[in-house]
Order: structure tokens, then C-alpha cells, then sequence
């Protein structure tokens, strides 16, 4: 087994730079299927859940380059021909479920495997499942996917309060839903991390008409079309949050 030898009592001092935040990079990832073009997206952590994102986004017909020295992903989601996410790349990555949101909102329906596939019991889905209900969206649990259809998609009221408060991930998965729903969307109890707001702006970079976020009110105005877009992803709060305390605990 793998060890760390850490001998400390010494004072930190240089420069590091903090990498993307994987809790935003990967709905980001998730949105670039709206734009049908080719996006660029900055500051991507290359960490195993954004490869697992990169490599579902290609099963759908996405074409991507990595340059993980500069961390920017180029991606082209124009030829996304296949709205169907398997189980087995699913299983591999839990917030692949925010998939399902941007390939409904593309397509008017979607097949996305459930994490861990058919569970019995209170599912940790259902938060999105109930949100994207109230989108004038069919959802049916069949042999572990959750099939997800809609005519059109329309704006509602929706509240994604839960048993142990708002999910970002949930609210993410609606966000990416109700942007190409016609009319208004009032998502309540709805998550206000920093993640949730760097979604925020960039959809709106792409043409989303977003506001509130960061409260737990979010309103979406749904549009038609979305552009690509050339986004830098906020770094990493925790990661920094640990670098902070390190300084402080040797009196850096």
C-alpha cells in the first residue's frame, strides 16, 4: 500500500495555482451538448470523473482534445447523434446524471443510465426526477435507465428541497433542462454554491437568460438557440480552502 512520509515544522512559502472546480467543470461539460458547436472550456481539472464526463460526451458523438497541460478542452458537440447514456460509463461517475437535463433539452428525449443502476428504495434521483417532472417531462424507471421524454419542454414552478437540503447536482440537471423550456422557470429551495453560479454564467455566456443565482430562488427564461463558448471554470474552493490551512497551521 501506498504511503505519504510527511515531515513537518517547516514554514510554507511560493505559488500554487488551484485547479478547476470538478464540481462545475462537469455540468459545464455536460451544458456544452446544447450548443451543437464547438466550445472551449478553460481551467478543466484533469481528474478521473472529467475523463469518465469526456468519454461519455464521445460515446454520444462529441469530438474533444485535452491539453492537459494548459487544461482546456475543445470540444465540438455538433455531431451528437445518439441521446442513449449506458450503464456502464455511467456507473463509472455519479454526476453523469446531470447528462440527462442537456440531452432532454437537445433531443425531447433521453435514456441515462442510473448511477449504480436499478435501486430499490428511495432513489438518490429522485430530487432531479421530481424537478424535471415539473417540466412538462414524462420520466419512467425501465430495467435501470431513467427514460425521460417531453413534446415540448414548458417553464413551471419547481422545488427541489429534499431531505438534507438543496442538491447542486439536482439543481444543475433542471437548470440545463429549462433553459429551452418555453416560458419562465422559478426553481425554489434551490442550491446557491458557488458551482451552481459558475453554471450559471455559462449558459448565460451561450445565450441562457438566468437570474438569482446563488440564491435559492433561481428564474430562467427559456431560449431557442445557444451559442459555443470560450469559458474559464472558477478554481477550486476546497482545494484552496486546504492550501489556506496549511499556511495557517505552520505560521506561514
Amino acid at each position: 500500500m501506498d504511503k505519504l512520509r510527511i515531515i513537518g515544522g517547516n514554514t510554507l512559502h511560493g505559488t500554487v495555482r488551484i485547479d478547476g472546480a470538478k464540481n462545475a467543470a462537469l455540468p459545464i461539460l455536460a451544458a456544452s451538448i446544447l450548443a451543437e458547436s464547438r466550445s472551449t472550456i478553460r481551467n478543466v481539472p484533469p481528474l478521473s470523473d472529467v475523463y469518465a464526463m469526456l468519454a461519455i460526451l464521445e460515446s454520444l458523438g462529441a469530438v474533444y482534445t485535452f491539453d492537459t497541460d494548459k487544461k482546456i478542452v475543445s470540444i465540438d458537440t455538433s455531431g451528437i447523434k445518439n441521446n442513449v447514456a449506458p450503464y456502464d460509463m455511467v456507473r463509472k461517475m455519479r454526476a453523469s446524471i446531470c447528462l440527462l437535463g442537456p440531452l432532454l433539452a437537445r433531443f425531447g428525449d433521453t435514456k441515462v443510465s442510473m448511477p449504480g443502476g436499478c435501486v430499490i428504495g428511495q432513489r438518490p434521483v429522485d430530487l432531479h426526477i421530481k424537478g424535471l417532472s415539473c417540466l412538462n417531462v414524462s420520466i419512467n424507471i425501465e430495467h435501470g435507465y431513467i427514460v425521460a421524454q417531453s413534446a415540448c419542454l414548458k417553464g413551471g414552478k419547481v422545488f427541489l428541497g429534499g431531505r438534507f437540503g438543496s442538491s447542486v447536482l439536482a439543481t444543475a440537471n433542471v437548470m440545463l433542462a429549462a433553459v429551452k423550456a418555453r416560458g419562465i422557470t422559478r426553481i425554489e429551495c434551490a442550491a446557491c454554491e458557488p458551482e451552481i453560479v459558475d453554471l450559471a454564467q455559462c449558459l448565460n455566456a451561450m445565450g441562457a437568460k438566468i437570474s438569482n443565482a446563488g440564491s435559492h430562488t433561481i428564474i430562467i427564461e427559456g431560449v431557442d438557440r445557444f451559442n459555443g463558448v470560450d469559458y474559464t471554470i472558477i478554481p477550486d474552493r476546497i482545494e484552496a480552502g486546504t492550501y489556506m490551512i496549511a499556511g495557517a497551521v505552520t505560521r506561514s
